[in-house]
């Protein structure tokens, strides 16, 4: 293990250009992570709660809320401790710590609209075999497949990257990113096995894409055949598009940018690109499933007319 880091810290420099709006910045990121909780957990509460929506469907969007939860906790409690203090660092352990956390809950996004997808799937071109396909038990195993592959895919990940001799502090970003961490490997560290592991873990998640799109296409075939079909799919299946639409923009924006972008892009605008996938679907994904699932919508309405008479 003598190749193993010496570094203990890093420094987050990412945030320096915002150092002057911080006080305005802080406030604001203050209000948007309490509107990331209050939405998110309120879908949550809502699905357990509600003996009606204990169905396959409610039930992986409460995972994919909870997932939201879990991915924005590893970022917005220590940005908004960052812009309180006067030095943006982080402990190697730290930030180990949150570039797992953040390709983690990325990848879960994408595992559980890959079973989202095929939840539909078997509703709308399977119904009658779609409650012995999906029980129980399977709907339980999907669940943890959602979570247990990507989170043993990114141990072996930070494990690789933990191996590393480290010949530099700065991370150019506002979190912690593995491959960021890679970056900063000293010439002679052998970096072939994270470069190669990390091109099979895009291999991997680029197949749940695929499934996605198969899933989609059979979809659409069958429902174009049927005015039943189309309104099912247009009342449970958009919202799910519009997620996969929303996650894959901000995530493959964010990669390529990572890989081959300029550095001659202002750092708000490298910043606004990299908190992407913090930012738009943790909020979006319980206005969408809210607003267009009837259920919830229906649900929400009473809660809203309940309080409404009790405070008159």
């Amino acid at each position: 293990m003598d190749n193993v880091s010496d570094i203990r810290i890093f420094t987050l420099s990412g945030i320096n250009e915002t150092m002057n709006y911080r006080i305005a910045i802080f406030s604001l990121t203050l209000v948007y992570y309490c509107l990331i909780l209050f939405f998110n957990i309120s879908v949550i509460m809502i699905i357990i709660f509600d003996d009606t929506l204990h169905e396959p469907m409610y039930i992986l969007l409460c995972t994919f809320c909870m997932n939201g939860l879990y991915g924005t906790a590893g970022f917005y409690p220590k940005f908004l401790l960052d812009l309180l203090s006067s030095s943006q660092e982080i402990s190697y352990e730290g930030c180990l710590l949150q570039a797992f956390v953040m390709y983690s809950f990325a990848c879960s996004d994408l595992s559980i609209l890959a079973v989202m997808a095929y939840d539909r799937y078997l509703a709308i071109c399977r119904p009658l075999h779609y409650h012995s396909f999906m029980t129980k038990r399977r709907l339980s195993q999907l669940v943890c497949f959602s979570f247990l592959t990507p989170f043993s895919v990114f141990s072996i990940n930070v494990l690789l990257t933990s191996r590393l001799k480290l010949c530099g502090t700065n991370i150019h970003r506002l979190f912690c990113v593995n491959w960021i961490i890679v970056k900063l490997a000293c010439l002679e560290s052998d970096t072939f096995s994270n470069s190669l592991f990390a091109y099979l873990t895009i291999c991997i998640y680029v197949s749940h894409g695929f499934f996605i799109i198969w899933t989609y296409a059979h979809l659409i075939t069958t429902c174009v055949r049927s005015s039943d079909d189309r309104v099912k799919f247009m009342q449970t299946c958009v919202p799910h598009i519009v997620s996969l639409l929303l996650f894959l923009f901000v995530i493959v924006f964010d990669l390529i940018y990572m890989r081959f972008g300029s550095t001659d892009l202002s750092k708000s605008l490298q910043n606004f690109i990299a908190l992407g996938f913090l930012l738009i679907p943790p909020v979006m994904n319980p206005l969408l499933y809210g607003f267009k699932l009837s259920k919830i919508r229906n649900r929400i309405h009473g809660l809203v007319n309940f309080r409404r008479k009790v405070f008159r």
